[in-house]
């Protein structure tokens, strides 16, 4: 059975003749609106509908922003409501600081690369190389200089700049010498969380992959804001600070969510399920999953009815799968010896793969692009994969108008396995 709101509002014209709608990918037709009274509806499946137009939703920007970014358009778009880019170029050598406060393409500046005995490099959004920004190479001074403007690096090679979103990263050589920075751009970003909004409220956890750079990270801390402020929900950011910024006091970006630090990346399993012991969220975030005990924490925190909101590193569904250390997020796989009369009446193998346990995320958010997203219903998907077919997703993306558009019903176009 399948939970659908009582007030229902039906845009198609209606007939006799028409079979109703075929349900949405998250449980609800894409043409209602869920509301607070609920009833139950039992379905049978009607395979031989024909799938419905794709869904637009009109952007929402809020106020108080403080100036554009270089995806904004007029009538709608992200907006930046604050980026600190020049605390950023403090740290960096006075000609390149210049250079890059009259750069043109301010606005889209991604990171700064500082490499000793090379080439100062700045990387754009949009741009798959970089762009030098002087002759001649980064001396040892200067990376001791940007050094001491950091300060203390952490067991994670990170450090940040206090009350704002940037993050920097050391190179160390195996001396322990910092002989690289990466300095990489933070900003609060509106706008990313309409292409989820819908999602956010069916109460289930949300996985999002994606390759570094996609925008995983604007993501998480948008939503945190949003179930924060919109959804009146107590919500525990549970990550190194880049998320919430660096320092005692979590960033604006992040709104009346609460924050807590870990103070060693190989900590935060423990911290995660501190959180939900001691402070009874009904949110947690968390980024950058990528060990075993993070995963178990996860299904750990998941089984005691806590919504997450997670990331992780992969830009496919099957690269999850495959992953014997993040498999358990999906539900995990184990091999399956049939029977001979079952074998043949499924025409497969005697040992084929079967999802192990239900998912600890029921949703899985593919970021191919920033703004194109393909959304799984990870259970069905998982099994359709391992069956060696082709899943039904949600193909979320923006069009020329920067409106949110939802694709019902496409054929996933990713690898099987």
């Amino acid at each position: 059975c399948l939970h659908y709101p009582a007030e229902v509002t039906n845009t198609a014209p209606s007939s006799p003749q028409s079979p109703p709608p075929l349900p949405a990918l998250s449980g609800y037709p894409y043409n209602m609106t869920p509301s607070p009274a609920r009833i139950l509806i039992f379905l049978l499946p009607t395979p031989s509908l024909i799938p419905p137009p794709p869904v637009r939703r009109p952007h929402r920007a809020l106020a108080g922003t403080a100036r554009c970014a270089p995806e904004a358009v007029a009538g709608g778009g992200f907006v930046v409501i604050e980026d600190d880019l020049s605390e950023l170029l403090q740290i960096l050598p006075r000609d390149l600081r210049d250079n890059l406060q009259n750069e043109p393409r301010r606005d889209q500046l991604l990171e700064v690369i500082l490499d000793l005995g090379r080439r100062p490099e700045a990387r754009f959004l949009g741009n798959s190389g970089g762009q030098y920004l002087r002759d001649n190479e980064i001396s040892q001074l200067e990376l001791e200089e940007a050094q001491r403007a950091v300060g203390e690096f952490g067991g994670d090679n990170r450090a940040g700049i206090e009350g704002t979103l940037h993050r920097i990263s050391a190179i160390r050589s195996r001396k322990g010498m910092v002989v690289g920075l990466t300095c990489r751009v933070g900003r609060a970003v509106n706008g990313h969380v309409d292409m989820v909004r819908d999602l956010l409220n069916y109460k289930e956890s949300i996985l999002f992959l994606g390759r570094p750079g996609v925008g995983k990270t604007t993501v998480m801390r948008e939503i945190a804001r949003v179930l924060a402020d919109e959804f009146q929900k107590r919500v525990i950011v549970d990550t190194s600070n880049e998320i919430g910024g660096d320092g005692d006091i979590p960033h604006a970006a992040i709104g009346g969510a609460r924050r807590m630090q870990v103070p060693e990346p190989s900590m935060q399993h423990r911290v995660m399920i501190e959180a939900v012991e001691n402070h009874m969220p009904e949110v947690v975030i968390v980024d950058e999953i990528g060990t075993e005990a993070e995963a178990q924490a996860c299904r750990s925190i998941a089984e005691r009815g806590v919504m997450l909101i997670g990331t992780a590193h992969g830009e496919r569904l099957a690269n999850i799968i495959k992953n014997p250390v993040l498999s358990d997020l999906v539900g995990g796989v184990e091999t399956v010896t049939l029977g001979d009369e079952e074998a043949r009446a499924r025409r497969t193998q005697k040992s084929i793969l079967e999802r192990k346990a239900p998912p600890t995320f029921p949703f899985l958010i593919e970021m191919r692009e920033r703004h194109y997203w393909v959304t799984h219903r990870t259970e069905r998907s998982v099994d359709m994969l391992l069956h060696g077919k082709k899943p039904l997703v949600e193909v979320r993306k923006r069009d020329n108008e920067f409106e949110v558009v939802i694709e019902r019903w496409a054929t996933y176009d990713g690898d099987g396995l």
